[in-house]
């Protein structure tokens, strides 16, 4: 029994130029998106600020990593707008890696995170809309494989900055007392984990923000740049490959599409999601599917950035009070599970069907969470769900996008729909449970995520019955439906 079939294979080789450009892409994601939170206090010091002033700028990066979700779907008309613009956002991300350490004001270090989120969105959105409308029904297998290298991204960036990060405070005041000492900045970076988590209890920490900056963390945002670089430089040789690019353009384009004939329809089409003429004859469940995967999402990606930015907070609270720097390793286990698990859910993509996976995921995330509930002092079960946790939550994303992207037959803007969808549960959720938290107490945090992971499998219910409905009721408009009609058509009379 081979481990892919042949025609998946042929496949792969056939595209695989574009499709390893993607993943690639997808690791720019990921390095950009979590450099944020272990080098906080370091860029709080290089701006001084306080730790209110300077964790807005995470409120900054989501905010406009939403919006670039949102507008991503603008570029998708072409592959020429689609490439051009994932070279311009993998090309300003290394930009605003490089040009972090001269931000020498708050104001200034949010713009450029502004920024820096805005390309992360428009990401996010072209490289899931490419690459399913690359392989459609196969979709799933390589989608899963796309956001394995968000994660593979997302471990690297933690690991280049650590070696240039203040081990006591960076800012030598001239007034300087014993203050500062007294605080642990490892635990401090911790508890800023996300927008929900840093603008909750950020004024117990009164660090100085007068005197001289002591940080190497520049070096580690050039390093970055330099890791980012060679991402842009693929896109860039993709585009000549494809005959994309004016010095390239001496024979026909490699995919058989002109770079220019269809630049005119896009430029007209743009906005096709909001033509209600298109919208005019689709079934109830055409809407319906859009809005419950995109719910699902908004849940499944909150409870993932949600975990990410308290489960910290609260294994050291009590009842576990946990030791800092041993619930430290919480954070990068479930990353690294999560990792993990979308690199094994590449086969497991090829071998069941994706309503089977997401049901056992969400059943998982449901019963990890139910449990981490009942057994809420216990240390050794925190690190087993998490682990758990990160493996069962991996592959929801990936898997009902290609299954809803299958349902609807490939058209509309299911991809933008739930791209923007998950981007703003991630942001949103963690603002909800950070508030919960600093209402009710940490044990708050792990019923918010149970009530959470249930809705969600109710939805997911709702969902598969939707798309039985939809596959029952609605029959797309194909050149074998027009056949069969033609020969519904009463024959002329003989001798006509």
């Amino acid at each position: 029994m081979t481990l892919w079939d042949e025609r998946v294979w042929a496949l792969f080789r056939s595209q695989w130029r574009q499709t390893v450009t993607y993943w690639s892409v997808f690791f720019s994601f990921g390095l950009c998106i979590a450099f944020l939170g272990p080098t906080i206090l370091d860029l709080r010091c290089q701006t001084h600020s306080t730790l209110q002033q300077i964790t807005w700028v995470f409120v900054s990066q989501q905010f406009f990593l939403l919006l670039g979700s949102s507008l991503g779907g603008i570029f998708k008309r072409t592959l020429l707008f689609s490439l051009t613009a994932l070279f311009f956002c993998t090309f300003i991300i290394s930009l605003v890696f490089a040009l972090i350490p001269l931000c020498y004001d708050v104001v200034m270090l949010s713009f450029a995170l502004a920024i820096a989120g805005l390309a992360m969105g428009v990401i996010d959105n072209i490289a899931n809309l490419q690459l399913v409308k690359l392989y459609q029904k196969d979709s799933a297998i390589f989608l899963q494989a796309l956001h394995f290298f968000i994660g593979l991204g997302a471990l690297v960036s933690p690991l280049v900055a650590d070696p240039f990060l203040a081990d006591d405070s960076c800012i030598l005041a001239a007034n300087a007392t014993a203050a500062n000492s007294t605080f642990n900045l490892e635990h401090i970076r911790n508890t800023l984990g996300g927008p929900g988590a840093a603008l909750t209890n950020v004024s117990e920490y009164p660090l100085h923000i007068h005197g001289l900056a002591l940080t190497q963390v520049s070096y580690a945002f050039w390093i970055m740049a330099l890791i980012n670089l060679p991402v842009p430089i693929a896109v860039l040789y993709l585009m000549y490959h494809e005959r994309l690019l004016p010095c390239s353009r001496s024979s026909p384009p490699l995919l058989g599409q002109n770079p220019r004939g269809d630049t005119e329809q896009a430029h007209l089409n743009v906005f096709r999601c909001c033509n209600l003429a298109k919208l005019r004859d689709r079934p109830a469940t055409f809407f319906i599917l859009h809005i419950l995967g995109g719910a699902i999402l908004f849940i499944t990606d909150g409870i993932v950035g949600s975990y990410a930015g308290f489960v910290y907070t609260y294994a050291v609270s009590p009842p576990l009070l946990m030791a800092h720097k041993t619930a430290g390793y919480l954070d990068s286990i479930f990353w690294a599970a999560i990792t993990l698990s979308r690199l094994a859910f590449v086969y497991l993509s090829y071998r069941y069907p994706a309503p089977k996976l997401i049901t056992l995921s969400l059943v998982s995330v449901m019963l990890v969470h139910g449990l981490l509930l009942m057994f809420f002092t216990s240390q050794m079960f925190l690190f087993i769900g998490t682990t758990i946790l990160g493996l069962s939550i991996s592959s929801v994303f990936p898997s009902l996008l290609a299954l809803t992207e299958d349902a609807l037959e490939y058209k509309g803007c299911v991809t933008t729909v739930l791209v923007t969808s998950a981007s703003t549960g991630e942001m949103l959720m963690q603002l909800l449970v950070g508030s919960v938290i600093q209402e009710y107490g940490s044990y708050s945090f792990m019923l918010c995520c149970t009530i959470a992971s249930f809705i969600g499998f109710c939805l997911f219910l709702l969902f598969l019955y939707a798309l039985h409905v939809h596959k029952k009721s609605y029959i797309p408009s194909t050149d074998c439906t027009k056949d069969m009609a033609m020969k519904e058509l009463p024959l002329p009379p003989a001798g006509f």
